[in-house]
C-alpha cells in the first residue's frame, strides 16, 4: 500500500498546525460559528445534532494493521468507544469535543492518515472496488491510479472551490463492486487491443435528483487519463451552477447540457489540457505502482478447507470470496449484526481486525462502500482460525448481500439533516429476518436505508430502498423497488404512500413473500422485479 514522502507527510503535518491555531482562536471567542465554519469543514469536522463529527479519510478504502489500530484508539480515547464505517469507505466517530479536534489529526498524521477534503466543495476521498489487488477478474489494480488521483486533487488550486461537492471512483472489472456509475465521475479501466485505457463515466449520483452517469469517454489511453479529467472538471468548474444548491452538481449540468454537448466540450477542452504536459512522467506511476506490488504470497499456500464446521460453511459459502492467487482467499467481515447498527465497530473490534490482518492478511484491510471490512490476502488453510477469532468478537454474521446486510446512514440520531432515524429501522428489519435459512433463501437482496434525501444511505440503488421523509412533524418512510449500484445499475422507483417505523418492515415483508412465490428457478430479487415489473409488487404491498 502507498506510504507518504516527505512532502505528503510535511503537508499534513501544516495542516494540523494551521487547525490548532484555528480550534484555540474559536475557543477564545476570537471568530464566531460562522466564520470558524468552513474552516472546521475543511478538516472533516461537522457540527451535528448532539456533537461534533470527525470524518477521516481512508483513501480507496484501504488500511494498514497499524492504522487501523489508530482508528481504534481514538475510538476509545475520544470519541465512546466505536467509530462508524461510510458509505465513502471512510470512518466518523460521532462525539467528538471541539478542543480534542486538533489532537485527533495530530494523531492521525504520525500513521498517515488525515481528514482534509472529507467536506467541502472538492473533489472527495476517491473511492475503489474494495477486492482491488485481490480480485480475480480485474484487468489492472486500480489502486495505483485512485492514489494518483488523490494526489492530484488533493489542494488542486483550481478545484478547491467547486460548484459542490465531487465524488470519484476507480474499477477495473466488469463487475462493479463500487456503484461507480453513480458517482459524479466513475472510472472503469479496460484493455483495448492489448492497450490499458479507462472508460470514463460522468453526472452519476443520488441525492434529490438521481442520476446514472452517462458514458463520456469511450477509451480513454492510461497516459491521458489525468488530462481527461482534468478537463472534465474545468467543463464543470466553468459552467456549473453557483447560485443554487439544488442544481450545483455536475450531473445537473450534464443533463442540461446533455450528453453529447458535454462530450465535445470536454473533448474540445482536453485537446487544450493535453497541449500543457499534466500528466505525471512514467517514472512517477512507478513510483506509485511500486507501493501495491502483490504481497509475497507463500506459492506452495494449500488449496481446500474443512467444511466440518457447519456453521463455518455457512460463513464460507456467504463471506469468503475467491482471490487471484491460488490458495488464498478473500474475506469479507460483516460489520451488520442482527438488531445492532449499520457500519458500526467498537474499539475492541477495530483491534481485533487489525491484528487479523497483520497475522493472516499481509497486514492490510479494506473497508467497502457496504460499509463492512475485508481482509483481502487470506490463505485458505487460515480461514477457519480467522472465522474463530470474528465470532468469538460478534463479527462473522455470514450475511453478505442478503437482506441483513443493510447500509444505513446515521439518520436523524446524529445527523442535523435528516428528517427520519435509519438505524432503528435497520435494526428491526434485520430482527424480523434474522433466521439465516430465511435469508439464504431470499438470496442476494441489497436493502439500503436513507434518513433524508441527500441519499448518504444509497436508497436510491437498493434492490430495496427506504427514504425516510418528514411528514407534518412525524417520521415516514418511502418504499423503492429495483435500483442498483452494480454494473446492472438502476434507480428505484417509489411504490406509493409511506409508511410508519412497523408499517415498512411489514411492506417489506409482504414484498419478500410476493418475490418468493413469483421468482422463477435462478432468479435474484432484482431479475423478478424486473420480470414481472412493478405493478404485482406494488398491489401486494398495498392490497
Amino acid at each position: 500500500m502507498y506510504q507518504y514522502d516527505q512532502h505528503d507527510q510535511s503537508i499534513v503535518d501544516a495542516r494540523v498546525d494551521e487547525f490548532r491555531d484555528q480550534v484555540q482562536r474559536r475557543l477564545a471567542g476570537q471568530m464566531t460559528e460562522d466564520q470558524f465554519k468552513p474552516l472546521r469543514l475543511m478538516n472533516g469536522l461537522y457540527l451535528q445534532l448532539h456533537a461534533y463529527m470527525l470524518r477521516v479519510a481512508i483513501p480507496y478504502g484501504t488500511l494498514s494493521s497499524r492504522q487501523m489500530r489508530m482508528l481504534g484508539h481514538i475510538a476509545r480515547r475520544y470519541d465512546r468507544g466505536y467509530g462508524h464505517f461510510t458509505t465513502r469507505q471512510n470512518i466518523q466517530y460521532n462525539w467528538i469535543k471541539l478542543e480534542d479536534a486538533p489532537d485527533i489529526l495530530a494523531e492521525l498524521a504520525t500513521v498517515e492518515m488525515h481528514a482534509i477534503q472529507t467536506s467541502g466543495n472538492c473533489i472527495r476521498n476517491i473511492s475503489s472496488d474494495q477486492y482491488a489487488g485481490a480480485a480475480a477478474d480485474e484487468v489492472a489494480d486500480p489502486r495505483p491510479w485512485a492514489e494518483l488521483i488523490r494526489q492530484w486533487s488533493t489542494f488542486h488550486p483550481e478545484f478547491s472551490y467547486l460548484p459542490r461537492k465531487f465524488k470519484i471512483a476507480v474499477i477495473a472489472s466488469d463487475e462493479d463492486r463500487a456503484a461507480m456509475r453513480l458517482h459524479d465521475i466513475g472510472i472503469q479501466l479496460v484493455r483495448q487491443d492489448g492497450q490499458l485505457g479507462a472508460k470514463v463515466f460522468v453526472g452519476g449520483g443520488m441525492g434529490r435528483t438521481p442520476m446514472i452517469a452517462p458514458e463520456i469517454g469511450a477509451f480513454v489511453p492510461a497516459d491521458d487519463l489525468m488530462s481527461y479529467l482534468e478537463a472534465c472538471l474545468r467543463v464543470y468548474n466553468r459552467y456549473g451552477r453557483r447560485d443554487n444548491i439544488y442544481k450545483a452538481r455536475i450531473k445537473i449540468l450534464v443533463h442540461e447540457l446533455g450528453a453529447d454537448e458535454y462530450r465535445r466540450q470536454v473533448a474540445d477542452e482536453f485537446a487544450h489540457v493535453k497541449s500543457l504536459g499534466i500528466d505525471p512522467p512514467l517514472a512517477e506511476l512507478e513510483r506509485i505502482t511500486a507501493f501495491f506490488a502483490p504481497p509475497p504470497y507463500a506459492a506452495d499456500a494449500p488449496e481446500g478447507v474443512d467444511r466440518s464446521d457447519p456453521d463455518f460453511a455457512v460463513w464460507l459459502d456467504q463471506n469468503v470470496k475467491p482471490h487471484q492467487q491460488a490458495g488464498h482467499a478473500i474475506v469479507n467481515i460483516s460489520l451488520k449484526p442482527i438488531g445492532g447498527i449499520p457500519g458500526d465497530a467498537t474499539a475492541d473490534q477495530i483491534d481485533l481486525m487489525a491484528d487479523l490482518a497483520e497475522r493472516y492478511s499481509h497486514d492490510e484491510l479494506r473497508v467497502t462502500h457496504a460499509q463492512n471490512i475485508v481482509l483481502p490476502h487470506v490463505r485458505e488453510a487460515d480461514l477457519y482460525t480467522v472465522y474463530q477469532a470474528l465470532a468469538d468478537a460478534g463479527l462473522a454474521e455470514p450475511n453478505l448481500d442478503l437482506i441483513t446486510d443493510i447500509i444505513a446512514c446515521p439518520g436523524l440520531d446524529y445527523c442535523s439533516l435528516a428528517n427520519a432515524r435509519s438505524i432503528p429501522i435497520a435494526q428491526k428489519i434485520a430482527t424480523r429476518f434474522a433466521d439465516r435459512g430465511r435469508q439464504r433463501e431470499l438470496g442476494e437482496l441489497k436493502l439500503k436505508i436513507s434518513g433524508c434525501i441527500n441519499a448518504c444511505g444509497h436508497h436510491h440503488a437498493g434492490h430495496i430502498g427506504i427514504l425516510g421523509v418528514d411528514k407534518k412533524g412525524t417520521e415516514n418512510y418511502q418504499l423503492l423497488l429495483g435500483g442498483s449500484g452494480a454494473e446492472d445499475v438502476s434507480l428505484g422507483k417509489i411504490t406509493g404512500p409511506g409508511f410508519d417505523e412497523d408499517g415498512v418492515v411489514d411492506a417489506i415483508e409482504r414484498v419478500t413473500d410476493k418475490y418468493l412465490q413469483t421468482r422463477e428457478p435462478g432468479e435474484r430479487f432484482l431479475d423478478t422485479y424486473r420480470r414481472v415489473g412493478f405493478q404485482p409488487f406494488k398491489e401486494a404491498i398495498y392490497g
